[in-house]
């Protein structure tokens, strides 16, 4: 049984077709015009086909009596390989929403007003090198050098080339690369052999495959609130008023339920649960449990994956964390949460390699001592957690000798600092005892953003949200 559905969207044929017109247009020179005014051309036609039997059927025209006809191009694909070179992240998927103009099906014709709406989920697409040959047939050597001279100009050092002008399709570009010239397929020539001879150019086409996008309508609005003002007509105290707004509000968790975020991940806990590590820049142990997500979403309707929400109240702000859920294709206890990364607080600190104890962990020293990181290199940021490393004291001005600059300098920065390599020495960027306003960075290795709360940093939205500070939009 066939794992999806099938598709077929001629990716590498249009990249043949576009093969095809780059050499479609070439000419020759035949003599001159019957009036000897000009010079005679011949426009080269170019064919796909295999240069064996059947490009020879073709070139006799499917006959074994009639001459040859050159000149002639054919070409036809030896190669399609995968390029690991050029593997980027394959489980990455792109959105992109897109609005169409209002089709009018009387007219034929796009109106001025906005139609659909959709969102566009893109895979990441597959890398392959295509290698295409291309066979030039003559029967002199003048052709042979008016076709090579007007062909090898346009490779200097590469021609690119389109298979699409969809504005969306982010596969569309490619580029053709010479490779090799072979002058001629043939030996000595003798009397009694063939006058066609083969001049044969390699190409390399490196092209991506695609997969099927997803394709999802818009959803519409169902409800506006058109009356922001208050009894007295004060449309500003209306608006910034929750209670005028929507009425005096409150907030119900099903059966005081909490429910846990860790990474991409929702799990729904007892009131009674207790999360360790919930604070601070620790990974929060999700404690075992038995409740599902259907128990709880069933009490009210129907989720709808990718369309339904989750709101969390951000424990530091007045800000809601939003995002699209879906149920865990094999463990119900678990919601698929994608975040919308509009609601989320944004990065005020350069993002941080990694988050490291300083005595324990460091980078890899010149001589080869390893200490779990790597070698340091311009640019590269850690935070510091649990302990410091150095001190304002001239007798051990560093206890780390892994954070010891090429110079000997030694590095004194406190736990929660933020250090950064210069390509010289490492050098204090957040000073935790000096700066008390809030800060947010996030960590590359895990994709965690960290809140600084004037003395500690603490997981920015991720962790425990007890009864009352999340509820779920259907």
């Amino acid at each position: 049984m066939a794992l999806t559905q099938f598709f077929y969207d001629e990716q590498i044929r249009r990249f043949l077709l576009q093969f095809t017109r780059v050499f479609s247009n070439f000419q020759v020179e035949y003599g001159r015009t019957e009036d000897n005014t000009a010079k005679a051309l011949y426009r080269v036609p170019v064919r796909y086909g295999d240069a064996t039997r059947q490009a020879q059927t073709i070139i006799q025209q499917n006959s074994a009596n009639s001459l040859p006809s050159t000149p002639l191009m054919t070409f036809h694909v030896t190669n399609l390989n995968y390029a690991r070179d050029r593997i980027q992240e394959p489980y990455y998927i792109e959105k992109q929403n897109v609005r169409q103009r209002l089709w009018d099906t009387e007219s034929e014709s796009y109106e001025t007003t906005q139609g659909n709406a959709f969102t566009i989920e893109k895979l990441m697409p597959v890398p392959f090198d295509l290698e295409v040959n291309l066979d030039i047939w003559t029967s002199n050597t003048n052709q042979k050098l008016q076709l090579l001279e007007q062909i090898l100009t346009l490779f200097n050092p590469s021609l690119e080339i389109q298979s699409t002008e969809n504005f969306i399709d982010w596969t569309s570009l490619s580029v053709m690369y010479l490779e090799q010239v072979t002058w001629s397929s043939r030996s000595i020539p003798m009397g009694t052999d063939d006058a066609i001879d083969i001049a044969t150019l390699r190409f390399v086409m490196p092209i991506w495959i695609s997969p099927p996008a997803k394709v999802k309508k818009l959803g519409v609005v169902e409800r506006i609130v058109a009356s922001v003002y208050d009894g007295n007509g004060d449309i500003n105290e209306a608006i910034y008023d929750n209670d005028l707004l929507m009425g005096t509000r409150q907030k119900f968790t099903p059966y005081s339920y909490q429910t846990l975020l860790l990474g991409n991940q929702l799990q729904v806990l007892q009131p009674s649960a207790v999360v360790l590590n919930n604070q601070g820049v620790e990974v929060p142990t999700a404690p075992p449990s038995n409740l599902m997500w259907h128990t709880v979403v069933d009490l009210y309707g129907s989720l709808r994956n990718g369309i339904s929400q989750i709101r969390l109240d951000n424990p530091y702000d007045d800000t809601i964390i939003t995002g699209t859920v879906a149920y865990h294709p094999t463990d119900d206890r678990f919601l698929l949460f994608t975040v919308d990364t509009d609601s989320t607080p944004q990065n005020t600190l350069t993002a941080v390699n990694a988050i490291v104890d300083p005595q324990r962990k460091g980078p890899e020293t010149v001589g080869g001592g390893g200490y779990g990181l790597p070698a340091a290199a311009t640019g590269q940021r850690y935070m510091f957690i649990t302990n410091s490393t150095g001190s304002s004291s001239t007798t051990d001005p560093g206890n780390a000798e892994a954070w010891r600059g090429t110079n000997g300098t030694p590095l004194v920065a406190n736990a929660n600092d933020i250090v950064e390599y210069d390509g010289t020495r490492w050098n204090v960027v957040f000073n935790s005892s000096l700066d008390s306003t809030v800060q947010y960075v996030t960590n590359t290795t895990t994709l965690v953003q960290y809140r600084w709360a004037a003395s500690e940093w603490l997981k920015s939205y991720e962790g425990l949200y007890p009864e009352g500070e999340w509820s779920i939009v259907l």
